[in-house]
């Protein structure tokens, strides 16, 4: 490891993360709101060259400092996957925001150690908001311990989910449950939203479809600020999830949540 070696591991990790944020920060601005070439992927899902350039420069980073750590990303191969330490990127979540000039995108960096997410980064360039989770310390929100609301009832929560597009029929049916027993409900925001969960202002998150790297370091951030993160079964989030997704400000009312799924028979 090419840094200072009377910090600790965790230490060094997470300062190396935060150095890894402030180069993604400054160069995703310096595409955002700028002409792009924007091709779809294979899932149709669009990508730009600022993903693909930002993504780079990580692997290259953590490439050059960790060289036996493993990298998981979205824009390229993973490499290492069996490595204790495994980085989890992505570049621009929430590329369809960043193309069409919201500024509520972020970049996602979280580190596994032996398959557990003990370090999650989510950074959001245009607001100089960066949530800092690791395993066993409070979260951080620009260097402050930030807190979760706590709210511990459905019927009191603000749910959010990214878009209602990101759902299949059924997976829609379960979101309009929640939204029938919440407070109120609002689209959009991508990791935003996490970010903003942890820190109090939204109290439920529901999404699917939804990969590693795009969960991956929201685990630690979440939980950190005293909320819950699961599946929508209320398992822990994997390498290996299908991807739904389920954050709450407080276990009663992730538990309530559940609930509310499974009694409508909509859990499955």
């Amino acid at each position: 490891m090419q840094m200072m070696t009377n910090l600790s591991e965790p230490e060094m990790l997470a300062q190396f993360a935060d150095r890894l944020a402030n180069t993604t920060d400054a160069m995703a601005m310096s595409y955002f709101r700028n002409p792009l070439d924007i091709e779809s992927k294979a899932d149709d899902s669009p990508v730009t060259q600022a993903d693909r350039a930002i993504e780079e420069e990580m692997r290259r980073q953590i490439t050059e400092t960790f060289p036996t750590h493993g990298i998981l990303g979205e824009e390229q191969e993973s490499i290492r996957l069996e490595a204790s330490h495994l980085w989890v990127i992505d570049p621009i979540d929430g590329t369809k925001s960043f193309l069409s000039g919201m500024p509520t995108f972020g970049t996602l960096i979280a580190c596994m150690t032996d398959g557990s997410p003990d370090l999650g980064v989510v950074s959001i360039p245009p607001t100089s908001e960066r949530w800092v989770g690791q395993r066993g310390k409070p979260t951080l929100l620009n260097g402050r311990a930030c807190k979760t609301s706590a709210k511990a009832q459905l019927a009191d929560a603000i749910l959010y989910t990214t878009s209602p597009d990101s759902f299949d029929a059924a997976g829609l049916a379960q979101f309009e449950t929640l939204s029938k027993r919440a407070a109120l409900r609002r689209f959009g925001g991508d990791c935003y939203g996490y970010g903003l969960l942890a820190s109090g202002h939204v109290d439920l998150l529901f999404e699917m479809n939804l990969q590693p790297y795009d969960y991956m370091a929201l685990i630690p951030v979440i939980e950190g600020a005293g909320g819950v993160i699961s599946d929508w079964d209320g398992q822990p989030l994997t390498l290996a999830s299908e991807g739904k997704v389920i954050a709450a400000a407080s276990t009663a009312l992730h538990a309530e949540a559940l609930a509310a799924l499974r009694s409508d028979g909509l859990n499955r």
